[in-house]
């Protein structure tokens, strides 16, 4: 099996915020990873990602929240999906009177 696209989905804001998914179904797993998904999730604002979940080989699945790399176990592409909006929406609360 090749690897295939599951899905791709990128917003512009009319502020020019981005919002971006990608996801691929592999093969193999990219270790240390144990599922078969190699994805990136994030949330851009004036050109710097303020929110993102990805994994990587050597890595495995983590996402980037206020500044710091944590780790994140991804579930299914609908709970990564969630969980991106979550914390788009939190970024959005604590962030819109500055904006």
């Amino acid at each position: 099996m090749k690897a295939r696209l599951i899905t791709r989905f990128k917003d512009i804001t009319p502020e020019g915020d981005i919002l971006e998914l990608v996801v691929w179904r592999l093969p193999a797993p990219v270790p240390p990873c144990t599922h078969d998904y190699k994805y990136r999730a994030v949330f851009v604002v004036n050109g710097e990602r303020v929110i993102g979940f990805d994994n990587e080989r050597g890595k495995g699945d983590h996402c980037h929240l206020q500044g710091q790399e944590k780790p994140y176990r991804l579930t299914s592409v609908d709970q990564l999906i969630d969980d991106l909006m979550i914390e788009v929406e939190r970024w959005k609360n604590e962030h819109s009177p500055s904006r």
